[in-house]
């Protein structure tokens, strides 16, 4: 559902991993807990601050080298990227970004250090266990987060009609997804 070659967010954007999956009953929380798929998540932000458009995709870990991908191939060079003091973000000067890092430790909550970023999340997980159920696998979850970073980037659609248009457009120019690749149970 997401468009090939959509235009990359540029100006202002937050960015943020978080991790989809179901409730751990114990063990570990945050960055080392398992049974969880880490989401990178970019929020664009509009001239009043406000929500924009966003990507959401799947990254392999949190490290500089999956984040720096996520990025570069999301954000245009020359944009202001804010995030938390994650140390995986120390790439994005010598990429051609401006970095605004909000460490956690100087706000009251996690909340306020990337609030549009953290909104989304929250929306986005809120989406996945009432539509879902929170019953989504890790191999069929990139294809729902394109379905939300679809459905959110045309909320504010003012031709309601041409939804329909643009799936079909994107559907055009995406590759073919046979049954066989759906049910197919081994995770590329």
């Amino acid at each position: 559902m997401v468009f090939p070659n959509s235009s990359k967010l540029q100006g202002a954007v937050e960015v943020d991993e978080t991790y989809i999956g179901s409730e751990e009953k114990e063990g570990k929380r945050g960055r080392g807990t398992e049974n969880k798929i880490l989401v990178a998540v970019a929020v664009e932000l509009d001239d009043e601050e406000k929500l924009g458009r966003v990507r959401i995709n799947v990254i392999p870990d949190a490290s500089g080298d999956s984040l720096k991908i996520f990025v570069t191939n999301h954000i245009e060079k020359g944009s202001t990227v804010i995030t938390d003091g994650w140390s995986g973000y120390t790439f994005l000067a010598s990429e051609g970004y401006q970095h605004t890092a909000i460490p956690k430790k100087h706000v009251d909550s996690e909340d306020k250090s990337l609030p549009h970023v953290h909104m989304i999340i929250s929306l986005l997980k809120r989406w996945l266990l009432g539509t879902h159920q929170g019953a989504v696998g890790e191999k069929h979850l990139q294809l729902y987060l394109d379905e939300y970073v679809f459905r959110f980037n045309r909320r504010k659609s003012a031709e309601r009609r041409l939804l329909f248009y643009r799936l079909l457009e994107s559907a055009m120019q995406t590759e073919t997804v046979t049954y066989k690749k759906l049910t197919d149970h081994k995770i590329e």
